[in-house]
This record gives C-alpha cells, sequence and structure tokens, in this order.
C-alpha cells in the first residue's frame, strides 16, 4: 500500500518519469538496479531482509537515490548534512514536488556519494545491537552489513572480519564486538573467534571430541575452546 502511494505521488509530480520496477525487499531492489540501472531509486529506510542503508551500500553511486523514511530526528539530520534527498512518511503531494523539482536539478549531475552519510547512520546511538561495519579494504573503507558476516577473528592489533566474499580488517577488539552484537545470533566460540550462528552449516567433533563449526560458504572449520565447548553440548 505505501509503494502504492508513493507511486501515485511520484507520477503526479512528474508524470514524464517512467517507473521501471517496484520491489517487495531489499535484496529484490539490488537485483532490479543491476538489471535495470535505473537514474533514481526510491528506498524506504524498513525494508525486509536488507533495509534501505544496506541497499544504498550495494548500489553505490549507480544512481540519484532518495530514502523515504518516518520522521527520525537522527537520520534527517544525517541527511540534510550530507544534501541527501529524502521523503518523510507519510509521503505528501507538497513533499513530493519538492523532491521532484531538485532531483530534476541534479540529474544533470552525477549521483552523490553517500558513503559518509551511510557511515554516521551505521555509527548512529547504541540503542540496538550493531548493525554495520566499516572496514578497511586495501585503501578503501567499506561498509559491511553485519548479517553478511561469517566470523570475527582476532589478529593482532586487528581483528579480522570474513564474509563469504573475502576478509577486511577493523581496529576493534573481539571483547569489544562481543559487547555491541547481537547475543542471540552471534557467540564467542573461542577467545579469538566470533561466530554468526546463522552462518553456521554443522558442529563436528574433532579427535578431543571438541565441537569443530563447520561453515556454509567458508572451507575453513572454526575450533571451539574448551571454556566455549558447553554452548554446544546438545548439538
Amino acid at each position: 500500500m505505501l509503494r502504492a502511494q508513493l507511486r501515485a505521488r511520484l507520477v503526479q509530480a512528474w508524470p514524464e518519469l517512467a517507473v521501471t520496477g517496484e520491489a517487495e525487499n531489499g535484496e529484490q531492489a539490488i537485483a532490479l538496479a543491476a538489471e535495470l540501472k535505473p537514474d533514481v531509486a526510491f528506498l524506504d529506510i524498513r525494508m525486509p531482509v536488507k533495509d534501505g542503508l544496506e541497499v544504498a551500500a550495494a548500489i553505490g553511486n549507480a544512481c540519484h537515490i532518495v530514502f523515504v523514511t518516518a520522521y527520525d530526528e537522527y537520520a534527517v539530520t544525517a541527511f540534510e548534512q550530507g544534501a541527501v534527498d529524502y521523503l518523510l512518511k507519510p509521503v505528501t503531494v507538497d513533499r513530493m514536488a519538492k523532491v521532484v523539482e531538485r532531483l530534476q536539478q541534479r540529474l544533470a549531475s552525477p549521483p552523490l556519494d553517500l558513503a559518509s552519510v551511510l557511515m554516521r547512520l551505521a555509527a548512529r546511538d547504541g540503542s540496538g545491537p550493531l548493525r554495520w561495519i566499516r572496514a578497511s579494504l586495501g585503501a578503501s573503507m567499506r561498509l559491511i552489513p553485519v548479517d553478511e558476516i561469517c566470523y570475527f577473528h582476532a589478529e593482532d592489533k586487528y581483528t579480522k572480519v570474513v564474509t563469504a566474499a573475502g576478509e577486511a580488517l577493523i581496529r576493534k577488539t573481539i571483547k569489544e564486538l562481543f559487547e555491541e552484537l547481537d547475543p542471540e545470533v552471534f557467540w564467542q566460540v573461542h577467545r579469538g573467534t566470533i561466530v554468526n550462528l546463522r552462518a553456521i552449516a554443522r558442529v563436528d567433533r574433532d579427535y578431543r571430541d571438541q565441537p569443530l563449526i563447520v561453515l556454509k560458504e567458508r572451507p575453513e572449520p572454526l575450533t571451539v575452546s574448551r571454556t566455549f565447548a558447553h554452548l554446544f553440548k546438545a548439538m
């Protein structure tokens, strides 16, 4: 219903615009953006599977982005500081007209770089579990949704962030991460290792009868230390 209302307001404010696709969730939005290569994407921040911020990070600077959100003082402040286009719900005729006017002026220029805005939103107050990780990937910085992370592993002064696609480094200790992550999803299984339970394929036993974690999308097994073995007693 919200999507239909947004579309109706958009068609009314900008009749020449062609709406090429609609997505029911964040994963669909990413796939459609890659397939259709739109000039503009309207992303609701609260979407299933992947939220609007995750989609924006995945799309990058491929198109102009307008965030759609219920009033959130922190988010709106971040958008305004970054000169990012946004629509407040409920989407009214007047609000849509103002956004369309700005978009029409911006289409002649390249899309905004949203990295700094997304980082500010990712680092928002600690009112809930950590949702994003800012990690170094060579000379660049990448935002990684925690849902994509298979495990964290301590390495000297850094912590290695491991996803199905690769690895990156962050300057956070395992202890700091464990305090910020959702304890129902991430378990510490070793002094230097935290694993995403959703990334586990199965738990085997090694020659000492200690639990050995086999991951769905990584080849390396993860050792569970005796301190944390009790977590897997029923497995």
